[in-house]
């Protein structure tokens, strides 16, 4: 599935929201029934999640940010394969 969902557009799923909390230090991920607390890697991708642009884009404007970060393509598909599987994000 990984390089199969490149051309997909992410978008956070109805019902969650992502925000920074300072109590918390660190983005969440917000639902009715609790919090995500996020690490700085998945905090990072989730803000690059606007509905709009596709996985593809979403790892060319990581790469150019983060551009000494080895293995950064595999890292965020699979980041983005989980938070589907999850269901905090769906994938278009």
């Amino acid at each position: 599935m990984t390089a199969t969902i490149l051309p997909t557009i992410p978008a956070i799923r109805r019902g969650f929201r992502l925000q920074f909390e300072p109590a918390q230090g660190c983005h969440v991920l917000l639902y009715p029934e609790g919090m995500i607390k996020l690490n700085d890697s998945a905090s990072e991708i989730l803000q690059q999640v606007d509905g709009k642009r596709s996985v593809a884009e979403i790892i060319d404007s990581l790469h150019q940010r983060f551009p000494d970060v080895p293995g950064i393509d595999e890292d965020i598909l699979a980041f983005m394969e989980v938070a589907s599987a999850q269901f905090w994000i769906e994938l278009r």
